[in-house]
């Protein structure tokens, strides 16, 4: 065979599966650079988000879709060349796996575009990225799964194989959960959570002892950033089985307290009318309520607990350290009576000592 008859597509494929894979290049610059000029002129966050996610993967999805049709073409009349369909079909079918994944991140991106994390209450933001995230994991495996068994459907040699993950998942689930029976209790955890969600994103919790928040919720272990930067990792099952405090279930707002251990002969209501003025003058304070009570009584010492609420954790824990450091301050220069102290009785005389240490 000589150089003419290489070229020539009644001998040979590759002159025609050449052309059209530059017809299928050139129409797919095109369309991404139709895309990205429309992006970086529009607002619509849809279309940046298709732009930044899509246009590199159509860079070899139309070019293979249009070889794949050449080469199918082709081998009808040129059976002898039926290898090269084959390859060109294994190459789209990976490239279209790789495409719909694209596409589920794309949707994910746009739905979490639309949720406000900025609003004071973002409860509910929150809980539908808790969602979105892991629902997105899940439809990823389902996709790389119906694909490569879509591959392996497309060879008789190897067909069987492709059946047998479409159609054997029961068996091998069974023998799956002999073998790692821990890692699919993760993974039904991981399901659970998501959809009943007694964790969400950014939860404020306490877990071992620590206080933090839900940085990373993933199929089988949750990652809790701790308030010094440490990051504790916990299977995820830890929250189906085991107790644990969940600050921002419900709602982002909370209500702190701080607790003062008082002599007897403390203002009770000049310290509730200080506790009003400190909160009146940071903007820490969400307005929603407020409380300054004796609760309890312990010898000589009185409690007094001073309530007050904030948008979210992090303000609420800000607001209850200035509040017991104004309070302080206030007790220590204005009421000094009021500071803790042993009470004793000489000789008819009834004195008053200050411990060593302070409140």
């Amino acid at each position: 065979m000589d150089f003419t008859d290489l070229i020539n597509y009644r001998n040979s494929p590759w002159l025609l599966l050449l052309l059209s894979g530059a017809i299928g290049l050139i129409i797919s610059i095109v369309v991404t650079s139709l895309v990205r000029v429309t992006a970086n002129k529009s607002e619509w966050r849809p279309l940046r988000s298709i732009s930044e996610n899509l246009t590199s993967v159509l860079h070899f999805f139309l070019p293979v879709v249009f070889i794949t049709a050449a080469s199918k073409t082709y081998s009808y009349a040129n059976p002898q060349y039926e290898w090269v369909f084959a390859l060109s079909k294994t190459a789209l079918i990976g490239i279209t796996t790789w495409l719909m994944a694209r596409i589920v991140i794309i949707v994910e991106k746009i739905l979490i575009d639309k949720l406000d994390f900025n609003s004071p209450d973002n409860n509910q933001a929150r809980r539908l990225f808790t969602k979105i995230k892991f629902i997105k994991r899940i439809v990823v495996i389902m996709v790389v799964t119906i694909g490569v068994s879509i591959l392996l459907l497309s060879f008789d040699s190897v067909r069987q194989y492709g059946v047998g993950i479409l159609t054997s998942a029961g068996i091998a689930s069974v023998i799956i959960g002999f073998a790692a029976q821990k890692s699919l209790a993760n993974l039904m955890a991981g399901i659970q959570i998501a959809f009943t969600q007694p964790i969400k994103i950014d939860d404020v919790v306490i877990v071992e002892g620590e206080w933090g928040r839900i940085e990373e919720i993933n199929l089988t272990y949750v990652v809790v950033n701790i308030w010094d930067l440490r990051r504790m990792v916990l299977p995820i099952t830890y929250f189906i089985e085991t107790p644990f405090q969940n600050w921002t279930r419900n709602e982002s707002a909370l209500t702190g307290a701080a607790f003062f251990y008082l002599n007897y002969h403390t203002p009770v209501q000049k310290l509730r009318e200080k506790l009003k003025e400190i909160l009146d003058g940071t903007p820490l304070w969400d307005g929603r309520a407020w409380a300054l009570q004796v609760t309890d009584t312990q010898g000589q010492l009185m409690v007094v607990r001073a309530l007050m609420s904030a948008r979210n954790s992090s303000e609420t824990f800000d607001l209850r350290c200035i509040v017991r450091e104004k309070l302080i301050e206030y007790i220590a220069a204005e009421h000094p009576e009021a500071l803790p102290s042993s009470r004793v009785e000489d000789a008819g005389e009834m004195k008053f000592k200050l411990p060593d240490q302070g409140i």
